[in-house]
Parts: structure tokens; C-alpha cells; sequence
């Protein structure tokens, strides 16, 4: 690259938005890695990565950082709005306060991200959007109603946005991964057992821990750089894929693809055991 692209990567202090750091440093981006957690970015601030401190749920943070970045490299060309975190337990145990974080965090703030961006790669005619979304925004899981309630919306939200910006040479692109390392399962056991592991809904709650726990250690789970190279390969391609599908979400897109609403619940409450 004569003129190296200028990232920005939310979520970079772990998984899946630290190794895309790590990556795209290695292939010559100039790449700003924005979280919360500042104190867990310094080892990619050691590789070259220029640290910003950002909550999306804070709309001063988000516009600082964009400032930033304007100030220091005078362009955006891409953003990964990878920040994103699982939120589950029953709907009747799930404080609406909660919920609301859950689309704070995963749709909401991604969105104010975006808008933040987008008039800079207007004026520049040209910029990629990438949002992290998962196979849980085709498909469903007992006790995740508003985990896959933000990822359907994030889906729908990029496709429409992907609309809206084509004329401006501004593409908008999906990653959806399977299981992943990242400390996602270990925050959702959290919230389940938080939330749902005393009530009435206590029994499904450990059902699901212990299942989903199995189907970690005999299942295939990627290592965050197979989904950062994604992101790469997107990013370097003139004519990129609206939607890149990784690990063991396509046999899972394909079963739902296929099967009936009713059938794809038998075939969840077999493997639940409920």
C-alpha cells in the first residue's frame, strides 16, 4: 500500500477486535484500537497500535476518538464496530434496564459510531464499514432473546445502511463467526447464572450452562486471527462480500435455512435437554 488505510477497531482490548489489531498492524495499517479497558491494550500499543479510551455507550468518548483520529491522520477509511458483549437469561428475569444496555452496546452505540464516520468517508468517496454481528443474528437460543434480538436488528440495520451509502463508494459488510475464543461464553454464563440460576427458570438455566459448556469443549472453536483475516480480507478487497460467514456458523445458518421453525426448536430442546 502507497498510502497506508487508516482503522479503527472497537472491542480491540481482547479476541476477536485484539488479534484484527494485530493483524493489520503486521500488514501495514495504520490502525487505532479503541475500548474501555485501556490498561489491556498495551500490548498492542507496544506493536504500533494508537490507543484510544472509548465506551460506545458514551456518546463524548466516540466523538473524541473520531476527533482524534481526524487530528492526527485526517481520514477514516474503515471501521470495525466489533464492540459487543452477550447478555442472556429468561425474558421474565432480564431487567429492562439490562436490555436496554444490550442494544446500547451492540446496536446503538455501533450506530452513533457509525454516523460519526460516515460524513468523513463521504467527503472522501470512499470508506468500508464492517460490523461483527454472529450466527445468533440468523438463528436463536433459549434464554438469549435480547443477545439475538440486537444481532437480527444489527442484520437488518446493515443491510439497509449498505443501501443508503453504495453511492457514496462507501461499503457496508457483516462478519458473522461461530464459536470463537473470547471471553464471550464466560460473561454469558455469567448473566445466566446471575439472572435466571435462582427463579422459577433456575432448571433450564443450569441445562443450558452444562450444554453449552459440552458443546464447547467437543465443538470446533476458531481462534480470534481466522475471523481477523476475514476482516483483512474484506478490507482489502475492491468488490468485498456483503456478509463473510465463519467457523461452524455455516452448518448452523444452514440448518435454519432449511428446517422449520418447530423443527429447528425440537432439535434445540433435544440438544438442552428440555
Amino acid at each position: 500500500m502507497n498510502t497506508p488505510k487508516v482503522v479503527l477497531v472497537t472491542g480491540a482490548s481482547a479476541g476477536i477486535g485484539k488479534a484484527t489489531v494485530e493483524l493489520l498492524l503486521r500488514e501495514g495499517f495504520i490502525v487505532y484500537g479503541a475500548a474501555r479497558r485501556v490498561e489491556q491494550m498495551r500490548d498492542i500499543a507496544s506493536k504500533g497500535a494508537r490507543i484510544i479510551a472509548m465506551d460506545v455507550t458514551n456518546d463524548e468518548s466516540m466523538i473524541n476518538g473520531v476527533n482524534q483520529i481526524m487530528k492526527e491522520q485526517g481520514r477514516i477509511d474503515v471501521l470495525f464496530n466489533n464492540a459487543g458483549y452477550g447478555s442472556y437469561g429468561s425474558v421474565e428475569d432480564v431487567p429492562l434496564e439490562e436490555a436496554r444496555r444490550q442494544f446500547e452496546v451492540n446496536l446503538f452505540g455501533l450506530s452513533r459510531l457509525t454516523q460519526l464516520v460516515l460524513p468523513v468517508m463521504r467527503k472522501q468517496k470512499s470508506g468500508k464499514i464492517i460490523n461483527t454481528s454472529s450466527a445468533g443474528g440468523k438463528v436463536y437460543t433459549l434464554l438469549g432473546a435480547w443477545y439475538h434480538a440486537a444481532k437480527h436488528a444489527l442484520e437488518g440495520f446493515s443491510d439497509c445502511l449498505r443501501l443508503e451509502v453504495k453511492p457514496f463508494g462507501i461499503d457496508v459488510i457483516i462478519i458473522e463467526p461461530g464459536a470463537t475464543e473470547s471471553e464471550w461464553s464466560k460473561i454469558v454464563f455469567q448473566h445466566v447464572q446471575k439472572t435466571s440460576g435462582t427463579t422459577a427458570y433456575s432448571e433450564v438455566a443450569n441445562a443450558f450452562i452444562k450444554t453449552f459448556e459440552k458443546l464447547e469443549k467437543s465443538s470446533t472453536v476458531y481462534p480470534p486471527d481466522r475471523i481477523a483475516r476475514l476482516v483483512s480480507e474484506a478490507i482489502r478487497s475492491k468488490k468485498p462480500k456483503t456478509r463473510y460467514v465463519a467457523g461452524n456458523a455455516r452448518p448452523v445458518l444452514l440448518m435454519r435455512k432449511v428446517l422449520s421453525d418447530k423443527m429447528f426448536d425440537r432439535i434445540l430442546n433435544r440438544i438442552f435437554g428440555i
